[in-house]
């Protein structure tokens, strides 16, 4: 994809992807000019430099130990753990939902009524998401759940901090439990849509702004059946492009499910690009934004 500079953001048209600032540059599309946003946007939970949404600091945060070394690129980096290292750290659910917060009701802005957004939260923090979508005026439509090819346990056996500690005694009494969480084999996509005109119905809002229903017909051709759990993998050395990449089929799978062919589909945090990918082989318009390397640079100082 070809990034364009950001001023005009649509001097070219559509089907554009620009460097910076999503709530800047959202700032710039037209109202109701957007039939489906779909992202994958960050999770806030210190997946990567990009990935740290929160204020407090700590020396450890991102760091390694000798043991996540020897276990490789599956374990390279250390996060936070749940229940934080300070009280700032209780604050990080919060400091993320005001993220949201900061760019929820440009998406309200630029969506038409009856659109979409169709969103990877991440298990922890979706909620927050979820809660800023709402306050801006979005209604939850469903949560659906992708099941991922490939998902690393990382739970630690409590009976080798123990051993290490020389306790036998507990190591034994602890033994078969762990510290961490279960095998992450889904991902919840959290799926909101924009209320239409009150007073009309769903089919008066297709005939006005072409959205507002859904192409089970399209999407079983993906999945098999109209279920909300999709098995949807990676082609042939698809993956490996990013950290948090998903299926391109997944990505069209979903715009199928909301969109006609022609209509503009949005990714704020558009990555890898592989929503942009979907949305062009399957005919849509898109507009991507991300940040630069220069903005990536700039948030890993903060």
């Amino acid at each position: 994809m070809k990034a364009e500079p950001s001023e005009p953001v649509l001097n070219g048209g559509w089907d554009t992807v620009v460097c910076g600032d999503s709530a800047e540059i959202l700032n710039k599309l037209p109202d109701s000019s957007v039939h489906l946003i779909l992202s994958d946007i960050p999770y806030g939970i210190g997946a990567e430099d990009w990935d740290v949404l929160h204020e407090n600091t700590n020396s450890a945060f991102l760091g390694s130990s000798p043991a996540q070394k020897k276990a490789g690129g599956v374990f390279k980096s250390r996060g936070k753990p749940l229940n934080g290292w300070s009280e700032a750290d209780r604050q990080i659910p919060k400091q993320y939902q005001e993220w949201c917060s900061t760019w929820a009701t440009e998406w309200m802005r630029v969506l038409k009524p009856g659109g979409s957004v169709v969103v990877f939260a991440g298990r922890r923090l979706a909620h927050r998401f979820v809660s800023s979508l709402e306050d801006s005026g979005f209604t939850l439509k469903d949560t659906l759940a992708w099941i991922r090819p490939r998902a690393t346990h990382r739970a630690q056996r409590i009976s080798l901090v123990f051993d290490r500690r020389g306790d036998g005694l507990n190591s034994l009494r602890w033994k078969g439990w762990r510290v961490g969480n279960l095998r992450p084999t889904f991902e919840p996509i959290q799926w909101l849509v924009k209320p239409y005109r009150m007073g009309g119905t769903v089919a008066d809002n297709l005939l006005e702004n072409g959205v507002g229903a859904y192409n089970e017909e399209a999407f079983i051709k993906y999945v098999g059946k109209p279920d909300n759990i999709l098995e949807i993998g990676f082609e042939k050395n698809e993956a490996g492009h990013h950290p948090t990449q998903k299926p391109i089929a997944l990505m069209e799978a979903l715009i199928e499910l909301t969109t006609l062919p022609e209509q503009i589909v949005l990714d704020p945090f558009c990555g890898s690009g592989s929503t942009l990918v979907a949305a062009q082989n399957l005919d849509r318009k898109y507009f991507g934004i991300d940040f630069s390397e220069e903005d990536r640079k700039r948030k890993a100082r903060k």
